[in-house]
């Protein structure tokens, strides 16, 4: 995995904290760290489509960002995971990585040809 696709989880997950952090920011300091959050996530995101094809991350962000969020919620939060949404995460899940799987970098996509 080369250091796009790092900086991508990493920029995803930080999304997951500010969305959260959005809710539950209760004092300068957790508003702070929920900002420095927004501003990494964003630019790490702007980063990443310099080198990765834009549609392809922005959607892996998104899902990452999704299913992150909903799952921290349920475990740090006590939001109840239904059977229902936790299916819908799952196959956000695989749509996310069947997008990481069919998406290789120019380099890669010449060679085969």
């Amino acid at each position: 995995m080369n250091r796009y696709w790092l900086l991508l989880w990493a920029s995803a997950l930080s999304e997951v904290g500010w969305v959260s952090g959005l809710k539950h920011a209760h004092n300068g300091w957790t508003w702070l760290l929920t900002a420095t959050a927004i501003l990494f996530s964003f630019f790490g995101l702007l980063a990443v489509t310099r080198a990765l094809p834009v549609g392809t991350a922005y959607a892996v962000f998104t899902g990452i960002g999704a299913a992150g969020t909903v799952l921290s919620e349920s475990l740090f939060f006590g939001v109840p995971l239904h059977a229902g949404k936790l299916a819908l995460v799952i196959i956000l899940i695989c749509g996310v990585a069947g997008l990481k799987m069919t998406t290789g970098q120019p380099e890669e996509r010449e060679a085969k040809r």
